[in-house]
């Protein structure tokens, strides 16, 4: 197997809902159910990681406090690495709608201070020689992405292709953050975006021309995979050729961090050396779980151990 690793963002996760309608100001109510759980881009990869048995490496950081002290905990040895930044950790709260739809509340934390040097020295020695990198969360690290093309430079000079997920920007696709992820995307080999991100970056309105559009912006042999939620996912391989799987039908509960975890089960099957056909079946369906389970759950442990 390939080795796998992950950069970006971890903190803290409420979880809260279904909700609705909106609570008017001053009001309150009940909601079903809560989960207190590990969160952010990275930080929801590791976890389905963990589940599913897989070896990798994580690069990250936390605040000084109890909500980061319970991170490390969370990961142990994985985050021993992890500095521990004077600000508080960062908290998410995530209001799940009954349309599935969902609202954050977040704090800026700790994430915004995590550092190219940081992330280096979680990585380094650790085998990653001929592995993927995941990169993630790039719109909420920001010291870390301002340094993205010395990174790339990093990863590139050890042998490691890097895997580029950036999440939505909090001020949204304007076209200072669309001609940045276009230019993130120049250096990586891998791109795993939502249809929506798909066809905005690339400005055409199909999911598969926009993908082929991002594709040509990637270094040759760059693999570009577009999840489409309940319609499933594709992927254009190295050779432009399109695959596709179809998502199940589930009674959804939660899809918060859906996309990471389908990130995860992906990079699992691809890194053990599956078709890409095969990775993108076991994407949908440990997201697809996921999403409907609760406490959430990811299934059983992946086997194989293809180079």
């Amino acid at each position: 197997m390939k080795p796998l690793a992950v950069i970006g963002n971890v903190n803290v996760d409420l979880i809260m809902g279904p909700a609705a309608p909106w609570p008017q100001p001053g009001t309150e109510i009940i909601v079903d159910h809560h989960e207190l759980r590990v969160g952010g881009s990275a930080g929801n990869t590791a976890l389905a990681w963990m589940a599913l048995g897989i070896p990798f490496t994580i690069a990250a950081n936390v605040g000084d406090d109890r909500f980061g002290r319970w991170l490390r905990d969370e990961f142990g040895a994985q985050a021993a690495a992890w500095p521990a930044r004077p600000e508080g950790t960062t908290v998410s709260v995530g209001v799940t709608h009954p349309d599935g739809e969902r609202t954050f509340f977040t704090t800026r934390g700790h994430l915004p201070h995590f550092s190219l040097e940081e992330a280096r020295s979680a990585l380094e020695g650790a085998g990653l020689a001929g592995g993927y990198a995941l990169v993630c969360g790039s719109f909420l690290t920001d010291a870390l992405s301002a340094d993205y093309d010395a990174l790339f430079d990093w990863l590139d000079s050890r042998g490691i292709r890097a895997a580029l997920d950036t999440g939505w920007p909090l001020d949204g696709w304007t076209p200072a953050n669309c001609a940045a992820a276009r230019g993130w995307l120049a250096r990586c080999h891998l791109a795993l975006f939502n249809e929506i991100e798909t066809t905005t970056l690339a400005g055409v309105g199909d999911p598969v021309e926009a993908g082929r559009a991002l594709q040509a912006r990637m270094p040759a042999g760059a693999i570009v995979v577009v999840k489409r939620g309940p319609a499933g996912a594709i992927v254009l391989d190295a050779d432009g050729v399109l695959h596709e799987a179809a998502a199940p039908r589930v009674d959804v509960i939660d899809t918060i961090g859906a996309g990471d975890v389908f990130n995860a089960g992906f990079l699992a099957a691809f890194a053990q050396g599956a078709a890409l056909p095969a990775c993108l079946n076991a994407g949908v369906a440990i997201a697809s779980r996921a999403i409907s389970t609760f406490p959430r759950r990811y299934g059983a442990p992946l086997a194989g151990d293809a180079a």
